[in-house]
Protein backbone atom coordinates (compact mmCIF):
# COMPACT_ATOMS: atom_id res chain seq x y z
CA UNK A 1 0.00 0.00 0.00
CA UNK A 2 2.86 2.10 0.87
CA UNK A 3 3.60 1.90 -2.51
CA UNK A 4 1.28 3.23 -4.17
CA UNK A 5 1.31 6.06 -1.69
CA UNK A 6 4.51 7.09 -2.96
CA UNK A 7 3.57 6.90 -6.49
CA UNK A 8 0.70 8.88 -5.98
CA UNK A 9 2.83 11.69 -4.77
CA UNK A 10 5.29 11.54 -7.95
CA UNK A 11 2.54 12.08 -9.87
CA UNK A 12 1.12 15.04 -7.46
CA UNK A 13 5.15 16.30 -8.08
CA UNK A 14 4.91 16.18 -11.84
CA UNK A 15 1.74 17.37 -12.05
CA UNK A 16 2.41 20.66 -9.62
CA UNK A 17 5.91 21.27 -11.91
CA UNK A 18 3.45 20.97 -15.58
CA UNK A 19 0.78 23.67 -13.93
CA UNK A 20 3.42 25.52 -12.46
CA UNK A 21 5.35 26.11 -15.96
CA UNK A 22 1.78 26.63 -17.68
CA UNK A 23 1.81 29.93 -15.44
CA UNK A 24 4.57 31.12 -17.66
CA UNK A 25 4.28 32.44 -21.19
CA UNK A 26 3.10 30.65 -24.65
CA UNK A 27 4.48 30.21 -27.58
CA UNK A 28 5.65 31.94 -30.96
CA UNK A 29 7.07 30.10 -34.05
CA UNK A 30 10.33 32.56 -34.05
CA UNK A 31 11.33 35.49 -36.06
CA UNK A 32 9.57 36.06 -39.10
CA UNK A 33 9.34 38.41 -41.68
CA UNK A 34 6.54 41.01 -40.39
CA UNK A 35 5.69 42.58 -43.52
CA UNK A 36 5.05 39.05 -45.21
CA UNK A 37 2.93 37.91 -42.18
CA UNK A 38 0.97 41.14 -42.10
CA UNK A 39 0.17 40.62 -46.57
CA UNK A 40 -0.71 37.14 -45.81
CA UNK A 41 -2.75 37.87 -42.69
CA UNK A 42 -4.90 40.44 -44.28
CA UNK A 43 -5.63 38.70 -47.60
CA UNK A 44 -9.42 39.01 -48.17
CA UNK A 45 -10.81 35.30 -47.28
CA UNK A 46 -12.09 35.01 -51.17
CA UNK A 47 -8.83 35.53 -52.13
CA UNK A 48 -7.25 33.36 -50.51
CA UNK A 49 -8.11 30.11 -52.20
CA UNK A 50 -7.23 31.21 -55.23
CA UNK A 51 -3.63 32.50 -54.97
CA UNK A 52 -2.72 29.27 -52.41
CA UNK A 53 -3.79 26.33 -54.21
CA UNK A 54 -1.85 23.12 -55.03
CA UNK A 55 0.80 23.46 -52.41
CA UNK A 56 1.59 27.38 -53.14
CA UNK A 57 0.57 27.80 -49.66
CA UNK A 58 2.79 25.70 -48.23
CA UNK A 59 5.74 26.89 -50.18
CA UNK A 60 5.02 30.92 -49.52
CA UNK A 61 4.59 29.61 -45.82
CA UNK A 62 7.94 28.18 -46.26
CA UNK A 63 9.03 30.99 -47.31
CA UNK A 64 8.04 33.49 -44.74
CA UNK A 65 9.35 31.15 -42.01
CA UNK A 66 12.69 30.93 -43.54
CA UNK A 67 12.82 34.42 -44.51
CA UNK A 68 13.49 33.61 -48.29
CA UNK A 69 11.99 36.65 -49.88
CA UNK A 70 13.67 39.08 -48.57
CA UNK A 71 13.63 39.59 -44.27
CA UNK A 72 13.29 42.37 -42.68
CA UNK A 73 14.01 43.59 -39.30
CA UNK A 74 12.79 40.28 -36.74
CA UNK A 75 9.50 40.81 -34.75
CA UNK A 76 8.82 37.83 -31.98
CA UNK A 77 5.71 36.38 -32.50
CA UNK A 78 3.87 34.71 -29.48
CA UNK A 79 1.17 35.57 -26.86
CA UNK A 80 -0.63 38.65 -28.11
CA UNK A 81 1.83 39.47 -31.23
CA UNK A 82 -0.14 39.52 -34.26
CA UNK A 83 -0.23 38.77 -37.34
CA UNK A 84 0.63 35.33 -36.71
CA UNK A 85 0.71 34.69 -32.64
CA UNK A 86 1.92 31.86 -31.69
CA UNK A 87 1.74 27.67 -31.57
CA UNK A 88 -1.21 28.36 -29.03
CA UNK A 89 -3.18 30.04 -31.47
CA UNK A 90 -2.71 27.30 -34.17
CA UNK A 91 -4.16 24.85 -31.25
CA UNK A 92 -6.65 27.25 -31.01
CA UNK A 93 -7.61 27.65 -34.49
CA UNK A 94 -7.86 24.24 -35.08
CA UNK A 95 -10.69 23.84 -32.55
CA UNK A 96 -12.23 27.07 -34.64
CA UNK A 97 -11.98 24.99 -37.84
CA UNK A 98 -12.98 21.74 -36.72
CA UNK A 99 -16.00 22.95 -35.44
CA UNK A 100 -17.43 25.21 -37.79
CA UNK A 101 -16.63 23.97 -41.32
CA UNK A 102 -17.58 20.44 -42.52
CA UNK A 103 -14.75 17.88 -42.00
CA UNK A 104 -14.06 17.68 -45.86
CA UNK A 105 -13.44 21.25 -45.45
CA UNK A 106 -10.73 20.87 -42.80
CA UNK A 107 -7.53 20.30 -44.88
CA UNK A 108 -8.56 22.42 -48.20
CA UNK A 109 -8.21 25.94 -48.65
CA UNK A 110 -11.19 27.98 -48.59
CA UNK A 111 -12.70 31.18 -47.87
CA UNK A 112 -13.32 29.96 -44.25
CA UNK A 113 -10.34 28.07 -43.98
CA UNK A 114 -7.06 30.37 -45.17
CA UNK A 115 -4.38 27.47 -44.90
CA UNK A 116 -1.65 29.64 -45.14
CA UNK A 117 -3.15 30.69 -41.37
CA UNK A 118 -2.60 27.77 -39.47
CA UNK A 119 -3.58 25.36 -41.50
CA UNK A 120 -4.56 21.96 -40.23
CA UNK A 121 -1.51 19.85 -40.67
CA UNK A 122 -1.77 17.09 -38.54
CA UNK A 123 -3.62 13.61 -38.82
CA UNK A 124 -7.12 13.42 -38.56
CA UNK A 125 -6.89 11.81 -34.88
CA UNK A 126 -5.49 15.71 -33.67
CA UNK A 127 -8.69 17.33 -35.92
CA UNK A 128 -11.17 15.39 -34.05
CA UNK A 129 -9.50 15.92 -30.44
CA UNK A 130 -9.42 19.46 -31.90
CA UNK A 131 -13.12 19.14 -32.49
CA UNK A 132 -13.60 17.20 -28.75
CA UNK A 133 -12.07 20.35 -27.63
CA UNK A 134 -14.48 22.67 -29.52
CA UNK A 135 -17.28 21.57 -28.13
CA UNK A 136 -15.87 22.08 -24.30
CA UNK A 137 -15.37 25.61 -25.51
CA UNK A 138 -18.61 26.23 -27.14
CA UNK A 139 -20.43 25.30 -23.85
CA UNK A 140 -17.70 27.44 -21.47
CA UNK A 141 -17.54 30.43 -24.27
CA UNK A 142 -18.54 30.32 -27.44
CA UNK A 143 -16.62 33.73 -28.85
CA UNK A 144 -13.64 31.40 -28.37
CA UNK A 145 -14.26 29.58 -31.44
CA UNK A 146 -16.50 31.39 -33.54
CA UNK A 147 -15.38 31.57 -36.92
CA UNK A 148 -13.30 34.25 -38.42
CA UNK A 149 -13.71 36.41 -35.18
CA UNK A 150 -12.11 34.53 -32.98
CA UNK A 151 -8.54 34.61 -34.18
CA UNK A 152 -5.86 35.80 -32.19
CA UNK A 153 -8.31 35.82 -29.38
CA UNK A 154 -6.72 35.79 -25.54
CA UNK A 155 -7.44 36.12 -22.60
CA UNK A 156 -6.91 34.54 -19.30
CA UNK A 157 -9.96 32.55 -19.08
CA UNK A 158 -9.18 31.02 -22.14
CA UNK A 159 -5.36 30.63 -21.24
CA UNK A 160 -6.71 28.36 -18.22
CA UNK A 161 -8.93 26.18 -20.31
CA UNK A 162 -6.35 26.12 -22.86
CA UNK A 163 -3.78 24.87 -20.41
CA UNK A 164 -6.00 22.33 -18.41
CA UNK A 165 -7.04 20.51 -21.97
CA UNK A 166 -3.19 20.06 -21.99
CA UNK A 167 -3.26 18.77 -18.16
CA UNK A 168 -6.38 16.21 -18.88
CA UNK A 169 -4.89 14.73 -21.92
CA UNK A 170 -1.57 14.00 -19.73
CA UNK A 171 -3.73 12.31 -17.13
CA UNK A 172 -5.81 10.59 -19.11
CA UNK A 173 -2.95 8.98 -21.33
CA UNK A 174 0.78 10.05 -20.45
CA UNK A 175 1.22 9.83 -16.79
CA UNK A 176 -1.15 5.81 -16.43
CA UNK A 177 1.47 5.06 -19.10
CA UNK A 178 4.59 5.93 -17.47
CA UNK A 179 3.48 4.80 -13.94
CA UNK A 180 2.34 0.91 -15.22
CA UNK A 181 5.76 1.05 -17.21
CA UNK A 182 7.36 1.90 -14.33
CA UNK A 183 5.87 -0.06 -12.45
CA UNK A 184 6.25 -3.85 -14.85
CA UNK A 185 9.78 -3.23 -14.05
CA UNK A 186 11.63 -6.27 -13.31
CA UNK A 187 14.87 -6.77 -11.09
CA UNK A 188 15.02 -3.42 -9.32
CA UNK A 189 13.19 -2.27 -5.76
CA UNK A 190 9.82 -0.70 -5.67
CA UNK A 191 11.65 2.41 -4.37
CA UNK A 192 13.88 2.47 -7.57
CA UNK A 193 10.68 2.18 -9.70
CA UNK A 194 9.14 5.06 -7.85
CA UNK A 195 12.23 6.98 -8.42
CA UNK A 196 12.45 5.83 -11.81
CA UNK A 197 8.91 7.60 -12.62
CA UNK A 198 9.58 10.58 -10.91
CA UNK A 199 12.47 11.51 -13.13
CA UNK A 200 10.74 10.48 -16.32
CA UNK A 201 7.83 12.91 -15.41
CA UNK A 202 10.05 16.03 -14.37
CA UNK A 203 12.29 15.30 -17.54
CA UNK A 204 11.66 18.83 -18.84
CA UNK A 205 11.79 18.73 -22.20
CA UNK A 206 8.20 17.55 -22.55
CA UNK A 207 7.40 19.76 -19.83
CA UNK A 208 8.18 22.95 -21.61
CA UNK A 209 7.23 22.03 -24.79
CA UNK A 210 3.65 21.41 -23.75
CA UNK A 211 3.26 23.14 -20.81
CA UNK A 212 5.40 26.42 -21.69
CA UNK A 213 5.39 26.45 -25.63
CA UNK A 214 2.04 24.81 -25.50
CA UNK A 215 1.46 21.52 -27.68
CA UNK A 216 -0.18 18.17 -26.86
CA UNK A 217 2.96 15.98 -27.40
CA UNK A 218 2.20 14.00 -24.45
CA UNK A 219 -0.61 12.41 -26.08
CA UNK A 220 0.95 10.79 -29.41
CA UNK A 221 3.68 9.81 -26.81
CA UNK A 222 1.77 8.74 -24.60
CA UNK A 223 0.01 6.00 -26.89
CA UNK A 224 3.45 5.31 -27.94
CA UNK A 225 4.09 4.46 -24.50
CA UNK A 226 0.93 2.12 -24.25
CA UNK A 227 2.43 0.80 -27.63
CA UNK A 228 5.52 -0.18 -25.94
CA UNK A 229 4.05 -1.58 -22.73
CA UNK A 230 1.81 -3.59 -24.96
CA UNK A 231 3.87 -5.51 -27.33
CA UNK A 232 6.51 -5.73 -24.64
CA UNK A 233 4.09 -7.80 -22.11
CA UNK A 234 2.92 -9.91 -25.16
CA UNK A 235 -0.51 -8.08 -25.38
CA UNK A 236 0.45 -7.24 -29.33
CA UNK A 237 -2.69 -6.43 -30.88
CA UNK A 238 -3.85 -3.95 -27.80
CA UNK A 239 0.01 -2.77 -28.78
CA UNK A 240 -0.37 -2.07 -31.80
CA UNK A 241 -3.87 -0.82 -31.97
CA UNK A 242 -2.49 2.27 -29.33
CA UNK A 243 1.21 2.72 -31.56
CA UNK A 244 -1.53 3.26 -34.58
CA UNK A 245 -3.58 5.52 -32.39
CA UNK A 246 -0.36 7.37 -31.86
CA UNK A 247 0.66 7.79 -35.52
CA UNK A 248 -2.81 8.68 -36.35
CA UNK A 249 -2.41 11.54 -33.99
CA UNK A 250 0.96 12.90 -35.50
CA UNK A 251 2.81 11.46 -38.13
CA UNK A 252 6.27 11.85 -36.58
CA UNK A 253 5.41 9.07 -35.03
CA UNK A 254 6.74 7.10 -37.70
CA UNK A 255 10.24 7.69 -36.21
CA UNK A 256 9.09 4.52 -33.72
CA UNK A 257 7.33 2.69 -36.91
CA UNK A 258 10.57 0.91 -37.72
CA UNK A 259 11.06 -0.92 -34.09
CA UNK A 260 7.53 -1.74 -33.72
CA UNK A 261 7.47 -3.01 -37.00
CA UNK A 262 10.69 -5.42 -36.55
CA UNK A 263 10.06 -6.44 -33.24
CA UNK A 264 6.11 -7.80 -34.20
CA UNK A 265 8.28 -9.52 -37.19
CA UNK A 266 10.76 -10.90 -34.95
CA UNK A 267 7.90 -12.34 -32.92
CA UNK A 268 6.38 -14.02 -35.93
CA UNK A 269 9.67 -15.21 -37.17
CA UNK A 270 9.95 -16.59 -33.56
CA UNK A 271 6.55 -18.42 -33.28
CA UNK A 272 7.09 -19.42 -36.98
CA UNK A 273 5.40 -18.14 -40.19
CA UNK A 274 3.22 -22.00 -40.57
CA UNK A 275 2.34 -21.60 -37.39
CA UNK A 276 1.05 -19.28 -34.18
CA UNK A 277 3.56 -16.92 -36.35
CA UNK A 278 1.39 -16.43 -39.59
CA UNK A 279 -1.87 -16.29 -37.23
CA UNK A 280 0.04 -13.00 -35.06
CA UNK A 281 0.93 -11.97 -38.76
CA UNK A 282 -2.54 -12.11 -40.13
CA UNK A 283 -3.57 -10.42 -36.68
CA UNK A 284 -1.32 -7.85 -36.37
CA UNK A 285 -2.17 -6.98 -40.21
CA UNK A 286 -5.94 -6.75 -39.55
CA UNK A 287 -5.20 -4.32 -36.48
CA UNK A 288 -3.63 -1.92 -38.21
CA UNK A 289 -5.80 -2.06 -41.18
CA UNK A 290 -9.11 -1.67 -39.11
CA UNK A 291 -7.26 1.46 -36.63
CA UNK A 292 -6.04 3.38 -39.84
CA UNK A 293 -9.69 2.65 -41.50
CA UNK A 294 -11.84 3.79 -38.43
CA UNK A 295 -9.15 7.10 -37.97
CA UNK A 296 -9.37 8.08 -42.10
CA UNK A 297 -13.06 7.00 -42.67
CA UNK A 298 -14.39 10.62 -43.22
CA UNK A 299 -11.51 10.70 -46.13
CA UNK A 300 -12.01 7.89 -48.08
CA UNK A 301 -15.04 9.46 -49.86
CA UNK A 302 -12.75 11.10 -52.64
CA UNK A 303 -9.40 10.54 -53.75
CA UNK A 304 -8.79 13.85 -53.63
CA UNK A 305 -9.77 13.98 -50.22
CA UNK A 306 -7.46 11.76 -49.09
CA UNK A 307 -4.58 13.13 -51.01
CA UNK A 308 -4.88 16.72 -49.91
CA UNK A 309 -4.67 15.28 -45.80
CA UNK A 310 -1.32 13.09 -46.93
CA UNK A 311 -0.03 16.75 -48.85
CA UNK A 312 -0.51 18.55 -45.87
CA UNK A 313 0.98 15.87 -43.34
CA UNK A 314 4.16 15.82 -45.42
CA UNK A 315 4.87 18.78 -47.24
CA UNK A 316 8.23 18.44 -48.70
CA UNK A 317 7.95 21.85 -50.50
CA UNK A 318 8.90 23.34 -47.03
CA UNK A 319 12.44 22.18 -47.67
CA UNK A 320 15.41 19.88 -45.52
CA UNK A 321 15.02 21.33 -42.48
CA UNK A 322 13.19 24.36 -40.94
CA UNK A 323 14.81 27.34 -38.50
CA UNK A 324 17.49 25.96 -36.53
CA UNK A 325 17.77 22.26 -35.52
CA UNK A 326 20.21 20.35 -34.28
CA UNK A 327 20.68 17.93 -36.94
CA UNK A 328 23.11 16.64 -39.52
CA UNK A 329 21.45 19.06 -42.23
CA UNK A 330 21.35 22.21 -40.16
CA UNK A 331 24.75 21.85 -38.89
CA UNK A 332 26.41 20.83 -41.78
CA UNK A 333 25.14 23.89 -43.50
CA UNK A 334 27.19 25.89 -41.78
CA UNK A 335 29.83 25.21 -43.74
CA UNK A 336 28.13 23.70 -47.06
CA UNK A 337 24.89 25.61 -48.28
CA UNK A 338 23.16 22.12 -48.61
CA UNK A 339 19.37 23.44 -49.77
CA UNK A 340 21.16 25.80 -52.21
CA UNK A 341 23.45 23.48 -53.85
CA UNK A 342 21.32 20.49 -54.39
CA UNK A 343 17.56 20.09 -56.06
CA UNK A 344 15.14 18.75 -53.84
CA UNK A 345 14.57 15.69 -55.13
CA UNK A 346 18.26 14.86 -54.28
CA UNK A 347 17.86 15.85 -50.85
CA UNK A 348 15.22 13.55 -50.36
CA UNK A 349 16.98 10.64 -51.63
CA UNK A 350 20.12 11.46 -49.69
CA UNK A 351 18.30 12.58 -46.80
CA UNK A 352 16.29 8.94 -46.98
CA UNK A 353 19.93 7.02 -47.81
CA UNK A 354 21.61 7.73 -45.30
CA UNK A 355 18.10 7.72 -42.56
CA UNK A 356 17.45 4.27 -43.49
CA UNK A 357 21.64 3.00 -43.70
CA UNK A 358 21.62 4.73 -39.94
CA UNK A 359 19.32 2.58 -38.76
CA UNK A 360 19.39 -0.78 -40.45
CA UNK A 361 22.12 -2.92 -38.09
CA UNK A 362 19.80 -2.07 -35.35
CA UNK A 363 16.30 -3.48 -37.19
CA UNK A 364 18.03 -6.16 -38.65
CA UNK A 365 19.33 -7.36 -35.06
CA UNK A 366 15.75 -6.81 -33.57
CA UNK A 367 14.22 -8.66 -36.36
CA UNK A 368 16.61 -11.70 -35.53
CA UNK A 369 16.83 -11.52 -31.49
CA UNK A 370 13.36 -9.88 -30.97
CA UNK A 371 14.34 -8.96 -27.19
CA UNK A 372 12.15 -6.06 -25.12
CA UNK A 373 15.57 -4.90 -24.17
CA UNK A 374 16.50 -4.68 -27.45
CA UNK A 375 13.48 -3.30 -28.78
CA UNK A 376 13.46 -0.29 -26.37
CA UNK A 377 17.35 0.19 -27.42
CA UNK A 378 16.75 0.01 -30.80
CA UNK A 379 13.70 2.70 -30.33
CA UNK A 380 16.24 4.80 -29.26
CA UNK A 381 18.58 4.33 -31.86
CA UNK A 382 15.79 4.81 -34.98
CA UNK A 383 14.61 7.57 -33.09
CA UNK A 384 17.64 9.45 -33.29
CA UNK A 385 18.60 8.34 -36.79
CA UNK A 386 15.61 10.00 -38.01
CA UNK A 387 16.24 13.22 -35.81
CA UNK A 388 19.52 13.44 -37.54
CA UNK A 389 19.05 12.59 -41.10
CA UNK A 390 15.47 12.46 -42.41
CA UNK A 391 13.65 14.98 -44.21
CA UNK A 392 12.04 17.56 -42.50
CA UNK A 393 12.97 17.99 -39.10
CA UNK A 394 11.55 20.22 -36.21
CA UNK A 395 13.68 20.89 -33.34
CA UNK A 396 10.93 19.45 -31.27
CA UNK A 397 10.87 16.15 -32.97
CA UNK A 398 13.99 15.47 -30.28
CA UNK A 399 11.60 14.75 -27.85
CA UNK A 400 10.32 11.44 -30.25
CA UNK A 401 14.10 10.16 -29.22
CA UNK A 402 13.83 11.06 -24.98
CA UNK A 403 10.68 9.12 -24.68
CA UNK A 404 12.59 5.81 -25.15
CA UNK A 405 15.78 7.01 -23.54
CA UNK A 406 13.39 7.99 -20.65
CA UNK A 407 12.58 3.94 -20.96
CA UNK A 408 16.18 3.10 -20.36
CA UNK A 409 16.86 5.41 -17.58
CA UNK A 410 17.12 2.44 -14.97
CA UNK A 411 19.04 0.68 -17.05
CA UNK A 412 21.58 3.07 -17.97
CA UNK A 413 21.38 6.24 -16.00
CA UNK A 414 24.32 8.14 -16.28
CA UNK A 415 24.17 8.12 -20.21
CA UNK A 416 20.08 8.47 -20.11
CA UNK A 417 20.29 11.89 -17.71
CA UNK A 418 23.13 13.04 -20.13
CA UNK A 419 21.01 12.64 -22.84
CA UNK A 420 17.95 14.30 -21.64
CA UNK A 421 19.82 17.03 -20.17
CA UNK A 422 21.44 17.93 -23.67
CA UNK A 423 18.66 17.37 -25.66
CA UNK A 424 16.62 19.84 -23.45
CA UNK A 425 20.25 21.97 -24.08
CA UNK A 426 19.40 21.45 -27.99
CA UNK A 427 15.84 23.63 -27.98
CA UNK A 428 17.03 26.58 -26.08
CA UNK A 429 16.70 29.08 -29.42
CA UNK A 430 13.02 28.13 -29.29
CA UNK A 431 12.83 28.14 -25.32
CA UNK A 432 14.32 31.80 -25.42
CA UNK A 433 11.53 33.29 -27.94
CA UNK A 434 9.15 31.85 -25.65
CA UNK A 435 10.41 33.42 -22.89
CA UNK A 436 11.08 30.32 -20.88
CA UNK A 437 14.55 30.80 -19.86
CA UNK A 438 13.43 30.77 -15.94
CA UNK A 439 11.43 27.50 -16.09
CA UNK A 440 14.24 25.84 -18.06
CA UNK A 441 16.54 26.43 -15.95
CA UNK A 442 14.60 25.27 -13.10
CA UNK A 443 13.19 22.17 -14.40
CA UNK A 444 16.17 20.86 -15.91
CA UNK A 445 18.14 21.36 -12.51
CA UNK A 446 15.00 19.51 -10.69
CA UNK A 447 15.41 16.58 -12.94
CA UNK A 448 19.15 16.58 -13.27
CA UNK A 449 19.25 16.79 -9.60
CA UNK A 450 16.48 14.05 -8.99
CA UNK A 451 18.52 11.55 -11.40
CA UNK A 452 22.01 12.48 -9.75
CA UNK A 453 20.09 11.62 -6.31
CA UNK A 454 17.72 8.44 -7.87
CA UNK A 455 20.18 6.55 -9.24
CA UNK A 456 23.81 7.77 -7.88
CA UNK A 457 24.53 8.34 -11.17
CA UNK A 458 28.01 9.50 -10.99
CA UNK A 459 28.67 6.12 -9.39
CA UNK A 460 27.41 4.46 -12.79
CA UNK A 461 30.67 4.66 -14.73
CA UNK A 462 31.51 1.65 -15.03
CA UNK A 463 31.98 -0.49 -18.21
CA UNK A 464 29.62 -2.79 -16.77
CA UNK A 465 26.82 0.21 -15.67
CA UNK A 466 27.36 1.61 -19.34
CA UNK A 467 26.52 -1.52 -20.85
CA UNK A 468 30.01 -1.67 -22.90
CA UNK A 469 31.66 -4.57 -21.16
CA UNK A 470 30.96 -6.83 -24.33
CA UNK A 471 32.21 -3.82 -26.55
CA UNK A 472 35.14 -3.56 -24.54
CA UNK A 473 36.26 -7.12 -24.64
CA UNK A 474 36.16 -7.44 -27.75
CA UNK A 475 38.50 -4.39 -28.79
CA UNK A 476 40.99 -5.66 -25.88
CA UNK A 477 41.17 -8.82 -28.16
CA UNK A 478 43.03 -6.26 -30.58
CA UNK A 479 44.31 -3.15 -28.17
CA UNK A 480 45.00 -4.78 -24.53
CA UNK A 481 45.27 -1.22 -23.36
CA UNK A 482 41.64 -0.33 -23.80
CA UNK A 483 41.03 -0.07 -20.49
CA UNK A 484 39.68 3.82 -20.36
CA UNK A 485 36.55 3.89 -21.76
CA UNK A 486 34.86 5.18 -18.52
CA UNK A 487 37.26 7.67 -18.16
CA UNK A 488 36.90 8.77 -21.70
CA UNK A 489 33.12 9.26 -21.48
CA UNK A 490 33.31 10.61 -17.63
CA UNK A 491 35.63 14.07 -19.30
CA UNK A 492 33.00 13.92 -22.75
CA UNK A 493 30.14 14.63 -19.92
CA UNK A 494 32.49 17.31 -18.14
CA UNK A 495 32.98 18.59 -21.18
CA UNK A 496 29.72 18.65 -22.64
CA UNK A 497 28.14 19.93 -20.10
CA UNK A 498 30.78 23.12 -19.32
CA UNK A 499 30.03 23.86 -23.31
CA UNK A 500 25.61 23.70 -22.37
CA UNK A 501 26.33 25.81 -19.43
CA UNK A 502 28.65 28.23 -21.36
CA UNK A 503 26.61 28.83 -24.06
CA UNK A 504 23.78 29.30 -22.20
CA UNK A 505 24.97 32.36 -20.66
CA UNK A 506 26.49 33.37 -23.51
CA UNK A 507 23.09 33.52 -25.20
CA UNK A 508 21.23 35.15 -22.45
CA UNK A 509 23.61 37.77 -21.55
CA UNK A 510 25.38 38.71 -24.68
CA UNK A 511 24.34 40.07 -28.08
CA UNK A 512 25.34 38.27 -31.43
CA UNK A 513 27.56 40.18 -33.87
CA UNK A 514 24.84 42.09 -36.38
CA UNK A 515 26.67 40.30 -39.30
CA UNK A 516 26.03 36.96 -37.64
CA UNK A 517 22.62 37.30 -35.80
CA UNK A 518 22.08 33.68 -35.82
CA UNK A 519 25.57 32.72 -34.38
CA UNK A 520 24.20 31.87 -30.92
CA UNK A 521 21.71 29.43 -32.43
CA UNK A 522 23.94 28.03 -34.25
CA UNK A 523 25.78 26.98 -31.83
CA UNK A 524 23.65 25.32 -29.38
CA UNK A 525 22.18 23.61 -32.70
CA UNK A 526 25.88 22.45 -33.31
CA UNK A 527 26.85 21.33 -29.87
CA UNK A 528 23.92 19.47 -29.80
CA UNK A 529 24.10 17.71 -32.67
CA UNK A 530 27.48 16.36 -31.99
CA UNK A 531 26.25 15.24 -28.46
CA UNK A 532 23.74 13.34 -30.65
CA UNK A 533 26.41 11.39 -33.27
CA UNK A 534 28.16 10.55 -30.07
CA UNK A 535 24.88 8.96 -29.09
CA UNK A 536 23.65 7.23 -31.96
CA UNK A 537 27.20 5.73 -31.88
CA UNK A 538 27.19 4.53 -27.87
CA UNK A 539 23.71 3.36 -28.60
CA UNK A 540 24.40 1.17 -31.47
CA UNK A 541 27.53 -0.54 -29.89
CA UNK A 542 24.75 -1.63 -26.95
CA UNK A 543 22.47 -3.03 -29.37
CA UNK A 544 25.57 -4.82 -31.61
CA UNK A 545 27.28 -5.90 -28.30
CA UNK A 546 24.43 -6.94 -26.44
CA UNK A 547 25.35 -9.51 -23.29
CA UNK A 548 23.14 -11.56 -21.91
CA UNK A 549 24.02 -12.37 -18.61
CA UNK A 550 23.54 -10.59 -15.30
CA UNK A 551 22.24 -7.02 -14.92
CA UNK A 552 21.52 -6.50 -18.74
CA UNK A 553 18.65 -9.16 -18.79
CA UNK A 554 16.10 -6.32 -17.37
CA UNK A 555 13.06 -6.93 -18.83
CA UNK A 556 9.47 -5.59 -18.99
CA UNK A 557 7.11 -8.94 -18.07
Amino acid sequence: MEKWHLMATVVLIGLTVRWTVSLNSYSGPGDHDLSRRQTLDHLSHQDAPKMYSNGEDDKLRNDCILGIEGRTEPVPQGAGKPPMFGDYEAQRHWQEITFNLPVEQWYFNSSDNNLQYWGLDYPPLTAYHSLLCAYVAKFINPDWIALHSSRGYESQAHKLFMRTTVLIADLLIYIPAVVLYCCCLKEISTKKKIANALCILLYPGLILIDYGHFQYNSVSLGFALWGVLGVSCDWDLLGSLAFCLAINYKQMELYHSLPFFCFLLGKCFKKGLKGKGFVLLIKLACTVVASFILCWLPFFTEREQLLQVLRRLFPVDRGLFEDKVANIWCSFSIFLKIKDILPRHIQIVISFCFTFLSLLPACIKLTLQPSPKGFRFTLVSCALSFFLFSFQVHEKSILLVSLPVCLVLSEIPFMSTWFLLVSTFSMLPLLLKDELLMPSVVTTMAFFIACAVSFSIFEKTSEEELQLKSFSISVRKYLPCFTFLPRIIQYLFLISVISMVLLTLITVTLEPPQKLPDLFSVLVCFVSCLNFLFFLVYFNIIIMWDSKNGRNQKKIN
